[in-house]
C-alpha cells in the first residue's frame, strides 16, 4: 500500500513567516519525482519556487492561487512508494529524507529535469499485491485542519476550519455567524467570506444618498508592498533621522564617464561611479557605516560596505544590495548593478540579494525630481540621494555658464553622528562629483 506524505511549506528563512501561492506547478493526479518544484510563492521579499522532497503520485493540494499560507501548514500530500507510480521505477517513489531547511536553497538536487506526467483519473484506486483496493481521495481544495475547534456563537457552531478564512473575516469585519458556507456539509470557504467583502463594497441605490457608504478600493498591504510599509514605519519610531543636501556641478564627472567609455571595454554607469564615490566616502567616514543595537546600548561600524541601491520594479520597490562594493572598481560595480537589476525586474531575486545592506544609494533623478528626504532603510545609519542631472545656470572660473548640476541628499542616523560628520561626508561626495580627481588622490 502506497505512503500518503504530507509536505508543508518550509521555512523561509530571513524571518519570514509567511507566502502568498503564486501559482501551482503540479495537479492533484501529477507525478512529481523528489525535489521537482510543485508551487511558485511570493514572499514580502522575493517570488521563489517551492521543490517537494518526495516523489510519488500528488493526491491532494492546500490552497488556491493568491492565498497567503504560514509556514509549516501543508501544501500538498503524495502518495509514495512502487505501487503509487505504476510507470515509474520504485527509486523515483521515494523521499529526499530532506528535514525542510529555510526555502533558498532547498532541496537535494537540482540538476534533474522536472518530471510531470498525468497517470489515471484521481478517482482511480491505488493497488497494493496484498490488499484489496484502496481509494485514494484527492479532494482539492482541501481545507488546512485546525487544532482548535469551531467557534461558537450565538447561533451555534460556525463551521470553519481553515485559520485564514477566520483571520480573512476578522481583518474586514465579517461576521462568520451570519454567513451559509458553499463548503461541505455547510463549511465556510475563503470564497464565501470575500463574496461578502463585496456585497458590503457594493455601492448603495442613488435613491437614498444619505444611507449611502463611500466606499473606497482596498489593497491589501501584504507581499513586498506590506514589506516595503513595515521596514519605513519602524524606521520612522526608531530611528532620529536628519537630512542635509547640497547641489554639485556634476559636468567633470560626466566628461570622465564619456572619456572612460570611449576608450572601450565595459561601459561604466553613472550609478556605478557615485557608488564608487560613496565607498570612499565611508573609508573616511566610518561612522555612517553602522547600525546601532538597542539592546546592548551600542553603535557598531561594520567593517565592509555592502550597498543597496533602489530598484524600481513591477513588483514596487526593490533593494538589491551589492557585496562587498568597498572592494569593487567601477566595471565590476557596473555590472554587478546590471545584474541586480535584471533579476528585480524579473521577479527573481532571491531574499539573500535583498538583506544584509549597511548602507543605501537612491538614485530618485530617474523619476525627473531634483530632490528628496529619504527614509533610512533600517537598521543602516544613512541613504545618500541623488537627483537628476540636468544643465542648469552656475558661476565657474568667476563666470557665469551653464554647467551639469545635481542634487545630493543625506538622510543619516542622528544617534551615529553629529552633523559635522555627516556635513563632512556629504561635502567629500559633492568635491568628488565636481572634480573626479579629488577621488583619484584618495584611493
Amino acid at each position: 500500500m502506497p505512503q500518503v506524505m504530507e509536505f508543508k511549506l518550509p521555512d523561509l528563512g530571513e524571518g519570514l513567516t509567511e507566502a502568498e501561492i503564486v501559482r501551482w506547478l503540479v495537479a492533484v493526479g501529477d507525478v512529481v519525482a523528489i525535489d521537482q518544484p510543485v508551487v511558485e510563492v511570493e514572499t514580502a521579499k522575493a517570488m521563489v519556487e517551492v521543490p517537494c522532497p518526495y516523489g510519488g503520485v500528488v493526491t491532494a493540494r492546500f490552497g488556491e492561487e493568491g492565498q497567503e499560507l504560514p509556514v509549516g501548514a501543508p501544501l500538498i500530500t503524495v502518495a509514495v512508494g512502487a505501487e503509487a507510480l505504476p510507470e515509474a521505477p520504485a527509486a523515483e517513489a521515494e523521499g529526499s529524507g530532506n528535514v525542510p531547511r529555510p526555502l533558498i536553497g532547498y532541496g537535494t538536487d537540482h540538476s534533474r529535469p522536472a518530471r510531470r506526467r498525468r497517470v489515471r483519473p484521481v478517482t482511480a484506486e491505488v493497488s497494493a499485491p496484498t490488499a484489496a483496493p484502496v481509494p485514494v481521495p484527492v479532494p482539492v481544495p482541501v481545507p488546512v485542519p485546525a487544532a482548535a475547534p469551531a467557534a461558537a456563537g450565538p447561533a451555534g457552531p460556525v463551521p470553519v476550519i481553515s485559520p485564514l478564512v477566520r483571520k480573512l473575516a476578522k481583518d474586514h469585519g465579517v461576521d462568520l455567524r451570519a454567513l451559509r458556507g458553499s463548503g461541505p456539509e455547510g463549511l465556510i470557504l475563503r470564497a464565501d467570506v470575500e463574496a461578502a467583502l463585496s456585497a458590503l463594497r457594493a455601492p448603495e441605490p442613488v435613491a437614498a444618498p444619505a444611507a449611502s457608504v463611500a466606499q473606497g478600493e482596498r489593497i491589501p498591504l501584504k507581499g513586498v508592498r506590506g514589506a516595503v510599509a513595515e521596514k519605513l514605519s519602524r524606521s520612522r519610531r526608531e530611528i532620529p533621522d536628519a537630512t542635509c543636501w547640497v547641489d554639485a556641478d556634476a559636468t567633470e564627472l560626466m566628461a570622465a564617464r564619456a572619456a572612460m567609455n570611449a576608450a572601450g571595454g565595459p561601459k561604466i554607469s553613472v550609478l556605478a561611479l557615485l557608488a564608487r564615490i560613496c565607498t570612499a566616502a565611508l573609508a573616511r567616514y566610518p561612522e555612517l557605516n553602522s547600525t546601532v543595537d538597542l539592546e546592548a546600548k551600542e553603535i557598531v561600524r561594520l567593517p565592509a560596505v555592502h550597498l543597496g541601491f533602489a530598484a524600481q520594479t513591477e513588483r514596487g520597490l526593490m533593494v538589491p544590495v551589492v557585496r562587498d562594493a568597498q572592494s569593487r572598481n567601477p566595471e565590476s560595480l557596473s555590472a554587478e548593478f546590471a545584474r541586480l537589476t535584471e533579476l528585480a525586474r524579473a521577479g527573481k531575486l532571491t531574499p539573500a540579494d535583498l538583506t544584509g545592506g549597511t548602507f543605501t544609494l537612491n538614485n530618485y533623478g530617474v523619476f525627473g525630481v531634483d530632490g528628496s528626504t529619504p527614509i533610512i532603510n533600517h537598521p543602516e545609519a544613512a541613504m545618500l540621494g541623488v537627483g537628476r542631472i540636468i544643465p542648469k545656470p552656475w558661476v565657474h572660473g568667476g563666470e557665469l555658464a551653464v554647467r551639469q548640476v545635481v542634487q545630493l541628499s543625506l538622510t543619516f542616523d542622528h544617534r551615529v553622528c553629529d552633523g559635522g560628520t555627516a556635513g563632512g561626508f556629504l561635502r567629500y561626495v559633492a568635491d568628488c562629483v565636481e572634480s573626479p580627481a579629488v577621488l583619484l588622490r584618495s584611493l
